[in-house]
C-alpha cells in the first residue's frame, strides 16, 4: 500500500515508508510523500549517468563512495529513532565520506554531496523543497543540472550553514569540486 491510499494530509515517517508496496518509489520530506514517477527521461538518465561516472572513476581507492538513485538518504533532524525519521530522498547522486553514515538501508545523516538533474516532474521540488531541507541538513553542496539549458548551479554552504550565491557553469566549462582538492568535472562530457 502506498501513502495516497492513506489520509493526504498525514505526515509520514521512514518507519511507514519502508511498508509501502505498491510499485512506485516514494521520497519523503519533512512527512510529505512524493511519488518519484514517472520514471526519468533518457538526457536525464545520460546527465546523471556520466556525472557518476566522472566522481565514481575519482573515487577509486579513496574513502568516499558514490551512490545513484534509487538510493535512500535519511535526513534525520535530531538524533530521532531510524523509523521516526521523516526525510528520506532519493537523489540523482549522492557522495558520502563519512563511512559511519552508510548502512545497508543507504545513508543516515547529511551526505558531503549531492546532484539533482532537474525534470519537468521534479524541477519545483528540486528548486525548493530539497534546497532548503538539504541545506538545513548541511548538505556541503549543492548541484543542480539543467538538462534544457545546458547548465549546473552549485551551491556550496557557508559558515552560517546557509547556501550562498551559487556558482554556475555552462556546457563548456569545468567545474572544480569544492569538497575534493583535485577533482574537476568535465561538463562537455556531462552534456554531449
Amino acid at each position: 500500500m502506498g501513502p495516497l491510499a492513506l489520509n493526504a494530509n498525514e505526515r509520514y515517517t521512514y518507519g511507514e515508508y519502508k511498508k509501502w508496496n505498491d510499485g512506485k518509489s516514494w521520497e519523503l520530506i519533512d512527512g510529505v510523500p512524493y511519488s518519484m514517477t514517472p520514471a526519468p527521461s533518457r538526457k536525464h538518465q545520460k546527465i546523471a549517468g556520466e556525472l557518476f561516472r566522472q566522481f565514481a572513476n575519482y573515487l577509486t581507492d579513496k574513502p568516499c563512495e558514490v551512490y545513484a538513485a534509487h538510493f535512500d538518504v535519511r535526513l534525520p533532524e535530531a538524533d530521532e529513532a531510524d523509523d521516526d525519521v521523516a526525510t528520506v530522498v532519493q537523489p540523482d547522486i549522492a557522495v558520502i565520506c563519512d563511512q559511519s553514515k552508510l548502512d545497508d538501508a543507504g545513508c543516515k545523516g547529511s551526505p558531503d554531496l549531492i546532484v539533482e538533474v532537474l525534470s519537468p516532474a521534479t524541477s519545483r521540488k528540486d528548486l525548493k523543497d530539497k534546497f532548503l531541507r538539504y541545506e538545513r541538513a548541511g548538505v556541503r553542496e549543492y548541484w543542480l543540472a539543467d538538462p534544457t539549458a545546458k547548465t549546473v548551479m552549485v551551491f556550496t554552504i557557508g559558515a552560517d550553514g546557509r547556501y550562498g550565491r551559487p556558482g554556475i557553469y555552462a556546457e563548456e566549462d569545468t567545474i572544480r569540486v569544492g569538497i575534493f582538492e583535485d577533482l574537476t568535472v568535465d561538463l562537455p562530457a556531462v552534456f554531449r
